[in-house]
């Protein structure tokens, strides 16, 4: 429970940021689409370099309470700050509207890698039992995913109207202090054991020889490449979504915020699925199964008629049987979804322990590292194709067939695509009953 404390922060300013932040840079602060997908490809982009200095670092961090909670204790409380921040609207031009946020999105995101790369770290050293490891992340998860459904049902009740840059503040004031909560407790919780569990061996060496090592360790490349693209397409997804939903579907704004439910519940329902199917068939079997219900989910979404505008969601029965069709591709995808958050994570593990010296700061480092890198870029993809087919952030304004279809396929092939691709990447994974393990055989 303490462990899954510890993400459930985190995740909900994750789950804002991916669903509400490129609305407030557009809908809010006025600023076009590519500027808005500059500045989060940016703050990404700069994420993602201090990733493996943090990594490192706390591999060499030595104190009486091990090398990963003096991180968390030290960040949690400049995190939540920084994160309330990041939903402030400065006074002036797009311009300096645009570099304020880069600064303090900089800042931000250089705090939460401080607090969550040595927190994932821990999930590989807190036990040597792989079922273990798959549901010590799956707590992870639970705790970030319900972190984000109360972030959706805050953003609900207080982003009714997108163009209200207040209650973007204030929605940022609460998710800071859930913030520094959470992580507080997660760290007085595990902190027993913590301060005993398997560390990194300290070894001298270069930073290129670390690279090397790294880079030479096949399973972590498989691990990584799968990483990227379920996350790549997560994203673009979670982005797009708030779009997709009035401006595709004609879905009133109030009731956009609420349809969100379904995919954090059904992503939250997936994670204990797929924990359940990892145990008894093993992680790449729930892999496959996860990504057939998100593939189907994508393409559905893709297809879907849009809802009659001039009647309620609920005024007709062809509006009634739309909107139950938009839902269940909603779950689908929240089910198929969850295994972008479990299955990667879960396998880390195993390649971590394919390294004598098993420096899981650095693994974990590098796996965020490329994961921001890439994420980045598929951000600034999306702002860029979003101007590049003349979608304008203005309520109420038709917009034209270009935008309505690139809109769709972010939300269809381009994902669907993506995760095709995981599954090409993974094959030939060394499974081999891996999850029937006990800690007595595991090594």
């Amino acid at each position: 429970m303490a462990y899954g404390l510890g993400d459930a922060g985190t995740g909900m300013a994750a789950s804002l940021i991916g669903f509400y932040l490129f609305i407030f840079y557009t809908a809010a602060a006025g600023l076009p689409a590519w500027m808005a997908g500059l500045v989060l490809m940016l703050a990404r982009l700069w994420d993602a370099v201090n990733d493996p200095i943090v990594g490192w670092l706390s591999d060499k961090t030595n104190s009486c309470w091990g090398p990963r909670l003096p991180w968390l204790v030290g960040s949690a409380l400049p995190l939540g700050v920084a994160m309330a921040l990041m939903w402030w609207l400065p006074p002036g031009s797009a311009w300096v509207r645009f570099w304020v946020f880069v600064a303090i999105s900089v800042l931000a995101n250089s705090l939460y890698t401080c607090v969550n790369l040595p927190y994932a770290a821990l999930a590989a050293e807190l036990t040597t039992d792989v079922s273990l490891r798959t549901r010590l992340n799956m707590a992870r998860f639970t705790g970030s995913i319900t972190a984000g459904l109360v972030g959706i049902v805050l953003g609900a009740l207080l982003l009714r109207d997108h163009q209200n840059p207040i209650s973007y503040w204030q929605l940022g004031v609460i998710s800071g202090l859930i913030i520094l909560v959470c992580t507080l407790l997660c760290a007085w919780g595990i902190a027993p054991s913590a301060r005993h569990c398997q560390q990194p061996e300290a070894q001298p060496g270069t930073t290129r020889r670390l690279i090397k090592r790294v880079r030479s360790n096949g399973r972590f490349i498989k691990v990584l490449g799968l990483y990227l693209l379920l996350w790549c397409a997560l994203q673009i997804m979670q982005t797009a979504a708030l779009i997709f939903l009035p401006v595709v579907m004609h879905v009133p704004e109030g009731w956009s915020n609420w349809i969100l439910l379904p995919f954090q519940i059904s992503t939250l329902v997936g994670l204990q699925v797929w924990t359940t199917v990892s145990h008894r068939q093993g992680r790449i079997r729930a892999l496959h199964w996860g990504s057939g219900l998100w593939v189907a989910g994508c393409i559905g979404a893709m297809l879907l008629v849009p809802l009659d505008a001039a009647i309620s969601p609920l005024g007709s029965l062809g509006n009634g049987l739309r909107l139950s069709l938009l839902v269940g591709a909603i779950l689908l995808v929240g089910v198929g979804a969850s295994t972008a958050y479990l299955i990667p994570w879960a396998l880390l593990p195993d390649a971590i322990d394919a390294d004598p010296e098993k420096p899981a700061g650095q693994y974990s480092a590098w796996m965020v590292f490329t994961q921001k890198i890439c994420i980045s870029f598929a951000l600034f993809f999306f702002g860029n194709l979003m101007s590049l087919s003349g979608y304008v952030a203005s309520r109420g304004m038709v917009q034209p067939n270009s935008a309505l279809v690139a809109i769709r396929l972010c939300m269809g092939i381009i994902p669907a695509v993506l995760v095709v691709l995981g599954l090409v990447v993974m094959r030939r994974w060394p499974e081999k009953g891996l999850h029937r393990l006990h800690p007595s055989t595991a090594g």
